[in-house]
């Protein structure tokens, strides 16, 4: 598997406060995959996908990512675990908003050795002539296309998506889900996506269900149907 998460556990606060959001949680990711974790507000959805990502703590447990234990890492060898493995595409872009398209992506393009090329991507993207716009000529899709290519300029192994189309119309959530499945079928990208959407764990390899930080459920997707066929979003 190239993500091993192992009985992880999680909580918040103490006392009267006290939260346990994972309750030793266990999933096995192939490389390659596109994966879907849902589960309703408070399930711990989000918290499992800032564990894998290294934002989170663990007090519990294993975290495996292409073989490497990531659970207590400190200091720089975390921040060279997501600077080498990881890219994150999040509901609210995060864009640098005094900078351009191309000026944006270039943040995350100096992080890396082995970049993919700025103008194959923003064409694969459909920004190539927004490349000198700032974001606040963009549209709301064409903003969600910038923190995408930002995430992607540095070909990582892992791209880690929370709501990526929670603040855009049906149009253009189908629109950027179609450009995900471009982008794993073009470069290979394990992907991991949080969402509320019923709707795109039809396109996904993967389905994780989360209860109460629990997996409820677990299994692959047998009839996937493309990005562009998917009704409800």
């Amino acid at each position: 598997m190239f993500v091993e998460v192992s009985d992880i556990k999680k909580s918040y606060g103490e006392g009267g406060s006290y939260v346990q959001v994972l309750k030793g949680v266990t999933v096995g990711i192939k490389k390659g995959e596109m994966c879907v974790i849902q589960g309703t507000s408070g399930s711990g959805k989000s918290t499992l996908l800032n564990c894998i990502g290294g934002l989170d703590e663990v007090e519990a447990g294993s975290i495996k990512i292409d073989g490497n234990e990531i659970v207590g890492l400190k200091g720089d060898k975390l921040s060279d675990y997501r600077r080498d493995n990881l890219g994150f595409i999040f509901q609210f872009y995060n864009l640098i908003p005094n900078l351009t398209v191309r000026e944006n992506i270039q943040v995350c393009e100096y992080l890396t050795k082995d970049a993919l090329k700025m103008d194959e991507l923003l064409n694969v993207l459909g920004l190539y002539e927004h490349r000198d716009k700032f974001p606040s000529q963009l549209s709301g899709g064409q903003q969600q296309r910038c923190a995408i290519a930002r995430a992607l300029i540095k070909n990582p192994k892992l791209l880690l998506c929370d709501e990526p189309t929670g603040a855009l119309d049906s149009k253009t959530s189908r629109d950027i889900l179609i450009l995900m499945e471009k982008i794993n079928k073009q470069y290979g990208t394990t992907m991991i996506i949080v969402t509320h959407n019923n709707s795109i764990k039809n396109m996904v390899d993967h389905v994780i269900y989360l209860k109460d930080g629990e997996i409820s459920k677990d299994y692959l997707n047998e009839s996937k149907i493309p990005a562009a066929e998917l009704e409800d979003l």
